[in-house]
């Protein structure tokens, strides 16, 4: 989290359609790096592999090496079943445009 800054909330825009159909290409979201992620939380990661490459993903499951990430669309997604166990940068727990909402851990947003 250190890339990010501790105590400071970014706006991210979300790229590709590997969350649609809770975010999807253009929507901006608002990345927390104090906030404590959890199985079901939208984040912001990095990957070992892919350096300077930054996604938004949904935590799976928390893992000795990392957390086991997935994309919302399968059909769509490069995440954790490709690359591995990522590195939580920040959690998302909200859209800010085009329609704000808040998410809830443990639950997938309808579709907007």
């Amino acid at each position: 989290m250190a890339r990010m800054g501790r105590w400071f909330p970014r706006r991210v825009v979300v790229r590709g359609p590997s969350m649609v159909p809770a975010l999807r290409d253009g929507d901006v979201v608002l990345a927390c790096p104090w906030l404590t992620p959890r199985p079901g939380s939208v984040v912001l990661v990095s990957w070992s592999g892919r350096p300077g490459q930054l996604s938004v993903k949904r935590v799976a499951a928390r893992e000795p090496g990392g957390w086991t990430v997935h994309g919302d669309n399968p059909y769509a997604s490069t995440d954790s079943r490709e690359l591995g166990p990522a590195t939580v940068l920040a959690v998302i727990p909200a859209r800010l445009w085009p329609a704000p909402r808040r998410f809830r851990p443990g639950t997938k947003p309808p579709a907007s």
